[in-house]
């Protein structure tokens, strides 16, 4: 997954939400493949500059994928790239991959002074 591509979709679909008011939060549910969460965050707030999300505090919430094996039994979340493919504790390329890799804007938070100005 490229994380300035998802950072500055997230940016976008908030600001679309936001309809002009100033956005203080973020809450974003990321499933799937492994991303380095850090890096979201500052894409995030770099594609946040010069918007009404600028300066948005981010809540990321990531739910990484699952593999399980049928050679060893392993069964857990897959912390890198070529758990997808075999297995990390033994090796064993038998593996289930399970769990959604959705991106979900899950809420925003506007500034709740301008809500009586609109």
């Amino acid at each position: 997954m490229h994380e300035t591509g998802l950072s500055e979709a997230i940016v976008a679909a908030a600001v679309r939400r936001a309809a002009g008011r100033r956005v203080t939060g973020l809450r974003v549910r990321i499933g799937g493949h492994p991303v380095d969460a850090a890096v979201v965050t500052q894409g995030i707030r770099v594609a946040a500059v010069g918007t009404v999300a600028a300066d948005t505090a981010v809540d990321l919430v990531l739910e990484p994928m699952t593999v399980r094996c049928h050679e060893c039994g392993r069964d857990g979340p897959i912390t890198d790239h070529l758990a997808m493919v075999a297995c990390p504790q033994c090796g064993g390329v038998d593996v289930d991959v399970a769990g959604d890799d959705d991106v979900v804007l899950e809420s925003i938070t506007v500034d709740t002074a301008e809500l009586g100005a609109v």
